[in-house]
């Protein structure tokens, strides 16, 4: 009954359309905040470098 209703209803492919947006921006805001944190450690590296 939930299943037909997610898989084949206008509100529950919408639904399910929402849910996966969701997922998906979550894993490329993670994925681009790792990154960033990343670069940043290495500028901060190399400024301690240069200071030194």
């Amino acid at each position: 009954m939930a299943w037909d209703l997610l898989f084949k209803s206008d509100i529950g492919l919408l639904s399910l359309f929402t849910i996966c947006f969701i997922i998906a921006m979550a894993v490329w805001l993670a994925r681009y905040a790792m990154k960033k944190m990343a670069e940043d450690e290495r500028n901060a590296r190399s400024d301690f470098v240069k200071k030194s």
